[in-house]
């Protein structure tokens, strides 16, 4: 990255930082401390003194009470200035998120649904049989979601390196020399042997994504982007294919692309990106500066690394309470029922047919999952598929979960007691209406509704 790229990003990071409020915290001993809530880490709370002292100890050791106090100061300075771009939220019952596509038009009854949500994303082929490209579709689809419930939240959709060929700007890409990547052998389709790979070290093809993408982010039923593809770059697919060193040529290309498409949304525009994975050191919080938040995605199949599946779920969990301490959106998606990993990256769901074959044990640990991550602004979404289109004589949708809810989705929840409290791969939370374990060794979860 060039200097006034880090530097622009630097300033984007600590714009958004405030001071905290001094709480008076109580621990189990019944002693008092007044103190600024710096950060909580785990289950490492730390704070500061007035004296400028600062002090890291496990938020346990405060009573119930003044740990709920701990957590609600974090998100009050995280999400200060922010309720009107942020999605609504509410803890009465277990909050959702959507992630969907349909090349056709979206039905009275699709819309009354999707409407339902706090936060959509609109996939890559939105609306592009119907309305000619995907920022068409896309735009017209937010419009009559935003008709049924003005403050929903809709994301457009676009991949960080593959290029989906459905979008009217794609004509543009004819006038930028080289704006693919090819490989060692001569190679253009990268991707799965079908799309080629945008050359984020080309600042021509950059200048081109970030424009095309804030545009469509103009209008007023468009709430800011979905960034997908993040994880291709910043892991080590394509570098043994790729000439030597361009490889990290794209990886810079790709900060300064972040850097330049937060500068040009501004601020009231969100960036929800596909960015925590366990597979990275911090699990993908050291790329977390540029986004709003992050998507999950194989969150409990490992891929990318030699870590047990315990050990990278103990990862994964770690990174997801810390963002969503931080005021970070959590967009949580698994897919229930069978599942699989495409190229090390990408998670691949198989149909269910018959949602009352849902495996029980699996929901529920899944449920438990998200429940011990989640903070204000986290969503959840169990699925098996993004695509609703129909397919065959019969016209079977591919997603057996489209238009459908879980009884589990009414139930009371409540606000959280507290964070999650970890021994060992063993979690506990309390919830005004429930209470939750998982044991990630076991794969075993359980919520208990009160």
């Amino acid at each position: 990255m060039t200097f006034k790229a880090i530097f622009t990003a630097w300033v984007l990071v600590f714009s958004l930082v405030q001071s905290v409020a001094a709480v008076d915290l109580v621990d189990k001993l019944g002693r008092t401390i007044q103190v600024d809530v710096l950060e909580l880490n785990a289950d490492e709370l730390t704070v500061k003194r007035s004296d400028g002292r600062q002090f890291t100890f496990p938020i346990r050791m405060l009573s119930e009470a003044s740990q709920k106090l701990a957590v609600d100061a974090l998100n009050d300075v995280n999400q200060s200035d922010t309720s009107s771009r942020m999605p609504a939220f509410s803890w009465d019952t277990i909050p959702l998120y959507m992630h969907i596509r349909k090349v056709d038009a979206f039905t009275d009854q699709e819309l009354n649904y999707l409407a339902d949500f706090p936060l959509i994303t609109l996939e890559k082929t939105t609306g592009s049989r119907a309305y000619g490209s995907t920022d068409e579709g896309t735009i017209e689809a937010a419009k009559a979601i935003k008709q049924i419930n003005p403050v929903a939240k809709v994301l457009f959709y676009r991949n960080v390196i593959v290029h989906y060929g459905t979008y009217s700007f794609d004509k543009q890409l004819a006038d930028i020399p080289n704006w693919y990547l090819v490989d060692k052998r001569g190679n253009d389709k990268l991707i799965r042997g079908k799309s080629r790979a945008y050359d984020t070290s080309n600042a021509e093809l950059r200048d081109w994504w970030v424009t095309a993408a804030t545009d469509v982010c103009k209008s007023p039923y468009v709430d800011g982007l979905f960034l997908d593809g993040n994880i291709k770059v910043l892991s080590s697919f394509l570098e043994r294919q790729l000439p030597p060193n361009k490889k990290q040529q794209t990886v810079d290309g790709f900060h300064e692309m972040m850097t330049e498409t937060r500068t040009a949304l501004g601020p009231e525009k969100l960036m929800l990106a596909n960015i925590i994975r366990a597979r990275f050191e911090d699990g993908g919080l050291e790329f977390t500066n540029y986004f709003d938040g992050s998507y999950l995605e194989c969150f409990t199949t490992p891929a990318g690394t030699n870590l047990s599946r315990a050990d990278y779920l103990v990862r994964g969990i770690n990174a997801t309470q810390q963002a969503a301490r931080q005021g970070k959106i959590i967009a949580m998606t698994m897919a229930m029922g069978e599942s699989s990993v495409s190229d090390g990256v990408d998670e691949v769901h198989a149909r269910i047919d018959d949602v009352s074959k849902i495996q029980q044990d699996e929901l529920n640990f899944k449920l438990a999952l998200f429940l011990i991550c989640a903070e204000k602004y986290s969503y959840l979404f169990l699925n098996d598929g993004y695509c609703v289109d129909t397919r065959g004589k019969s016209e079977i949708c591919q997603s057996g979960l489209w238009l459908k809810s879980l009884p589990e989705y009414s139930k009371r929840l409540g606000p959280p007691k507290g964070p999650a409290v970890k021994e060992g791969y063993r979690y506990t939370r309390e919830f005004e209406h429930a209470s939750v374990w998982i044991d990630v060794e076991k794969s075993e979860g359980k919520v208990q509704w009160n």
